[in-house]
This record gives structure tokens, C-alpha cells and sequence, in this order.
């Protein structure tokens, strides 16, 4: 019954989000701007997905004019300083990732991604935790600028499924988020969800399963049973 997994990236296959709120940091700092996001704040803003929409939603909070701000500047190079510190080593694949997706090749399911997060950002994360391109993980990749609306609206779940070419009901989506959530059960996905740093809390009603940690679903055969 089982024929693809779809992983969001930030927060799901990684505990990324802090690493893209020290670079948005860094590239405000760079470009001069006395902006500088806490943890609280990043938390907050992580409620609008996309990190260009969330530079627009803070400077508009602001009470700035968006337009006269450098959004796409700005989220250029917090995406090189995001890449940055992947190089760095500073990333490591959240537990049971690894073992999850390693059951799922042996057993001839497709690994896909679906997320709001830039394929470059996709690319930086695959170098750096799987030591391979992202194409050479993955069978297929959605990202958010491909589609007209990010997470909670379905599209890039349902781009996914577009191109895996499977059926909504033979695929499971794992996410870690309440957007993410959303996206997935809009797309006609069972959804499996293990909240991360920033989204612990968050209400994960309808989740076809929720986990502490990937590693408490039980592998492959946790997946399947969420299907039967």
C-alpha cells in the first residue's frame, strides 16, 4: 500500500530553524539594518511560512513600507549565510530519519520532499548530512517557489504527488509543524508529525500520528500502520 514518503526539510529532517534564524541575523547585520530576531520572535514568525513572506511580515509589523524594503536582497543572503554554516558541520539529521529512510529504499518506497524552504537550502542540507546531492537522496523535490501557495495550502504536496506519480492514499507525509499538518491532510495525506524546537506546543489535531522523536514511530512498520 505504501509507495512514497514525503519529508518537509526544515525542523522534520533537521533541526534547521535555528540555523536559518541565526543567518536572517547575519544578513540583516550585513546589510546594515539594526533587525535582529530572538528566539521568540522566530517562533512567532515561523506562523507565516516562507522566509521572504516572513521578511515582508515583520517589516510590515514594523510599520515599514514592505516594498521599500530589499526582501529579495535580504533572503539571498541569509540563504548563503544559511549555506554557511551547513558547511560548517553545524546540522545533524534529527533521530530516526536515517533508519526510517534507509528501511524505506530497502523496501522499494519512494523518498520525496515537499517543503517551503528553497531548493538551495534542500541542496546545502543533503551536502551536508548526507555527504550527496539532493537529487541522489531524493526521487523527486517540490519546493515552495514552485508552487502558488505555500504550507498550509496544499500545492506543494500535492506538486509531489504530481511527480512521484502516486496516489495521495499510498503515500505518508512527515512534517513537524502545524502549516506542515495542514498542507499534508489538504493534499488527502496521512500525515505523521514529530513537533521540533520551534513548533512544540503547536495543535497537531487529525495528525494521522504524532511522535516525540521519528524514532518512537517504529521504523517502516510504524509508517505502514498508520496506512492500514
Amino acid at each position: 500500500m505504501l509507495e512514497a514518503l514525503i519529508f518537509d526539510v526544515d525542523g522534520t529532517l533537521a533541526e534547521t530553524e535555528e540555523l536559518h534564524r541565526r543567518a536572517f541575523n547575519t544578513a540583516f547585520a550585513e546589510a546594515g539594518l539594526a533587525w535582529h530576531w530572538s528566539r521568540d520572535d522566530y517562533r512567532a514568525l515561523l506562523k507565516t511560512t516562507g522566509g521572504k513572506e516572513r521578511i515582508t511580515r515583520f517589516a510590515a509589523e514594523a510599520g515599514l513600507d514592505p516594498a521599500a524594503v530589499p526582501v529579495a536582497d535580504l533572503h539571498r543572503a541569509k540563504t548563503a549565510a544559511y549555506v554557511a554554516l551547513m558547511a560548517q558541520g553545524e546540522i545533524a539529521l534529527r533521530p530516526g530519519i536515517a533508519d526510517l529512510m534507509d528501511q524505506a529504499r530497502a523496501a522499494g518506497v519512494a523518498l520525496a520532499i515537499a517543503t517551503t524552504t528553497t531548493p538551495a537550502n534542500v541542496e546545502a542540507l543533503c551536502r551536508a548530512v548526507f555527504g550527496r546531492a539532493a537529487a541522489e537522496v531524493f526521487a523527486v523535490i517540490a519546493a515552495g517557489d514552485e508552487v502558488a501557495a505555500k504550507k498550509p495550502a496544499p500545492d506543494v504536496y500535492l506538486l509531489a504527488l504530481q511527480r512521484l506519480g502516486v496516489a495521495a492514499n499510498r503515500a505518508v507525509a512527515l512534517e513537524d509543524s502545524r502549516n506542515g499538518l495542514h498542507a499534508a491532510q489538504a493534499a488527502g495525506l496521512a500525515c505523521v508529525v514529530s513537533p521540533g524546537l520551534y513548533t512544540n506546543g503547536e495543535d497537531f489535531t487529525g495528525a494521522a500520528r504524532q511522535v516525540t522523536e521519528f524514532t518512537d514511530l517504529g521504523g517502516l512498520a510504524g509508517v505502514l500502520a498508520v496506512l492500514a
